[in-house]
């Protein structure tokens, strides 16, 4: 197989979401499976539904577009606020999506008018993380405005979390959204099916608070990806952390010094720039990869593996054992910036293994092999 590539294990994707739904199952909470990291990979995505569940979340119109045009006919949130430019591609693609501005809901409503439909809002709330969401004492007025709109139908309320500002959600965060449920169902209406308590770094709340309010939903994505919680990088309990291998090539095996000369006219012109530690004498690779295939401080080194650096087309390591040599292959785990850039990176190739028929039943993880053509 040709280098580089990214290797999927789908038994593993599947494996993590069912765990994870299983789990969120005891206190009454739906998993809606984000496919963002993957630019909407259909056959990812189809594991996940697969693992249980309930639907799809993306951020992109065109991962959007790319998982229906491979017949994937689950409901489907835009989680960006969508843009203007797109709202009828947006109402004619989505179930729903998440909202925090009028004049979008107002479009919104006109394109669902015109397509005959009726499109679902979702109220993101800002609660700490300092990104997208309405102020809490606004937020009924708008929830109103929406009501009150044809065209479109407040569906439910949301929060994000550990994103921008990195504060991980609390339980006095999940109350204050639970407080705001249920005073938008006062002022409108028993209007909300969906109060979506944030993201993959909301698991340790989830599952470990007795109880967690009007929160029925989180939106998942790396938790099941990588099988880590994103806030503290620690790999959860039960999952796999390594269904995604990004293999690259070696492309040079030699022995040089790790201090370059640098003459003191040469000095003012590589300010900014470190030298990288004297490790002479250890044998240093370099790799056909580089920025411009993944974030390269992303990919966990192996034991006794240094990172010297990395350039837009390679990827420069030592390691005191010589015994790689040209064409020989090096694998990798990904962190979720690695796994993003990797999946959108035109010269990396995606190998999906375990793979299933679509009429594969959730929990039947045996080893097998099929290979999706997408």
């Amino acid at each position: 197989m040709s280098c580089p590539r990214l290797e999927v294990d789908l038994r593993k994707v599947r494996h993590n979401t069912r765990i994870i739904v299983e789990r969120l199952a005891v206190p009454g909470i739906r998993v809606t499976a984000v496919t963002k990291a993957v630019c909407g990979h259909p056959a990812i995505a189809r594991a996940m539904l697969d693992g249980g569940a309930v639907g799809l979340a993306e951020a992109r119109l065109s991962n959007v577009k790319r998982l229906r045009q491979a017949g994937m006919a689950c409901p489907i949130t835009l989680i960006r606020t969508p843009m203007l430019s797109q709202v009828d591609d947006v109402v004619q693609y989505c179930e729903a999506s998440y909202n925090t501005e009028r004049a979008v809901i107002a479009a919104l409503a006109v394109a669902a008018r015109q397509q005959n439909t009726v499109h679902g809002i979702i109220l993101m709330v800002e609660l700490g993380d300092q990104r997208e969401g309405i102020r809490p004492h606004d937020l009924g007025d708008m929830a109103q405005h929406v009501v009150d709109m044809p065209g479109v139908a407040l569906k439910g309320i949301g929060a994000n979390f550990a994103c921008l500002s990195g504060l991980a959600p609390t339980a006095a965060k999940m109350q204050a959204l639970t407080v705001l449920a249920n005073d938008i169902d006062r002022q409108c209406g028993p209007f909300l099916e969906t109060v979506s308590g944030g993201n993959s770094a909301n698991l340790p709340w989830a599952l470990e608070q007795p109880a967690i309010g009007r929160i029925n939903d989180l939106r998942l994505g790396e938790a099941i990806l990588l099988g880590v919680d994103p806030v503290t990088g620690d790999q959860i309990d039960g999952l796999f952390s390594d269904a995604f291998t990004l293999v690259a090539e070696v492309i040079e095996v030699d022995v040089k010094s790790m201090q370059p000369v640098v003459s003191p006219a040469d000095r003012s012109s590589m300010a900014g720039f470190q030298n990288a530690p004297d490790i002479s004498g250890t044998t240093r690779l370099i790799l056909a990869v580089g920025q411009q295939d993944s974030d390269m401080t992303g990919l966990s080194m192996l034991v006794g593996t240094t990172l010297i650096g990395a350039t837009s087309d390679h990827l420069v390591i030592s390691m005191p054992d010589p015994a790689l040599c040209v064409g020989s292959e090096m694998r990798f785990k990904m962190g979720y910036a690695a796994l993003m850039r990797a999946t959108a990176a035109p010269d990396i190739q995606i190998h999906l293994s375990n793979d299933r028929p679509a009429q594969y039943a959730p929990g039947a993880d045996e080893p097998g092999t099929y290979l999706a053509s997408v």
